[in-house]
C-alpha cells in the first residue's frame, strides 16, 4: 500500500527556510523524499538550512520575497532544473506590536508586503500551466491564530494573518479546477529564534502569562511542518478553503 502521507518526489517551495518553522519544514519534507527549494533573504542561515538536507534534488535562492519583480525568475530556473512544482508554504513572516496611535501607512506596507503579498504572488505564479505540476498542486500560507483572535498592539499583525486566512478560501475556489488546494495552518506561539527575542524583551511575569495561556504549552517547529506533511500530502487531497488551527489549546480558552 501507497504511504498517503509520503512527498516522495514532490517539488515544494519554501519561503522563510533559513530558520524557524521554515527551516524545519525544509528539513523534515527532505526527510520525507520531497525535493525542496529554499527561499530566504538570509543566505549564510539558508546554507545552514541546505546543509542539514537529506539527499536529493534541493535548491536554495538567497532573496527577499519583496522584490516581486525577481519571484518569476527564480521559480521558472526551479522548474527548469528540478521539475514543476507540486507544493509550496508561505512561512516567511514578520512581526510587529505597536499601538494603533503609533501605527502610519509605512508600517503597513511592510508587513503586508512580506507576510501576505509575496504569498499572493508566488501563488499566481506557481499556478501558470508551464509551473504546476501535472496532478496539481498544494499552497499553505503559515497564518497565525491572531489572525481570528484580537491583542492589543496587533492590529497591523493581525490583520495580515487574518488576509491569509480569507484569500485562501476565495483561492481555494479559484484554483481548484487547476487541482490546486489552499489552505492556512494558524499557530499560536512557537519557539522559535523570532519568540525567543520577544521574550528576551519582557518581564518574567509576564512570559508566565503567555505559557500559561497554552495548555499544552509553547509549540516547536516540528508540530507546524508536520501539519504541512499532511496538508502536502495526498492524505489530505479532499481538504481545501480551511484553517487547521494548531495553538496548544490556546483558542479553546
Amino acid at each position: 500500500m501507497k504511504n498517503p502521507f509520503s512527498l516522495k518526489s514532490k517539488n515544494i517551495l519554501i519561503t522563510g527556510a533559513s530558520s524557524g518553522i521554515g527551516r524545519r519544514c525544509s528539513i523534515i519534507f527532505s526527510k520525507l523524499g520531497a525535493n525542496v527549494i529554499l527561499m530566504a533573504r538570509n543566505e549564510e542561515n539558508l546554507k545552514k538550512t541546505y546543509q542539514q538536507l537529506e539527499s536529493g534534488n534541493h535548491l536554495y535562492f538567497a532573496q527577499d520575497v519583496t522584490e516581486y519583480d525577481k519571484l518569476e525568475n527564480i521559480i521558472s530556473e526551479s522548474v527548469s532544473r528540478i521539475g514543476k512544482i507540486s507544493g509550496f508554504v508561505h512561512s516567511a513572516g514578520i512581526g510587529m506590536t505597536l499601538p494603533l496611535k503609533s501605527l502610519s501607512p509605512i508600517y503597513y506596507e511592510k508587513i503586508f508586503a512580506v507576510n501576505v503579498i509575496s504569498a499572493f504572488e508566488l501563488a499566481k505564479i506557481i499556478s501558470k500551466k508551464k509551473y504546476l505540476n501535472e496532478n496539481g498542486s498544494s499552497f499553505i500560507f503559515i497564518s497565525s491564530i491572531m489572525g481570528l483572535l484580537g491583542e492589543e498592539g496587533k492590529v497591523a499583525y493581525c490583520s495580515s494573518k487574518g488576509a491569509l486566512i480569507s484569500a485562501s478560501k476565495a483561492m481555494a475556489l479559484e484554483l481548484s479546477q487547476k487541482k490546486i488546494r489552499v489552505n492556512c495552518i494558524l499557530p499560536a506561539v512557537v519557539e522559535t529564534e523570532m519568540s525567543e527575542m520577544f521574550f528576551n524583551t519582557i518581564a518574567t511575569e509576564a512570559k508566565k502569562d503567555i505559557l500559561d495561556m497554552h495548555p499544552l504549552g509553547l509549540g516547536n517547529p516540528d508540530d507546524i511542518a508536520y501539519t504541512c506533511v499532511f496538508l502536502l500530502s495526498d492524505a489530505s487531497k479532499w481538504v481545501t478553503g480551511t484553517s487547521l488551527i494548531v495553538d496548544g489549546g490556546y483558542s479553546a480558552r
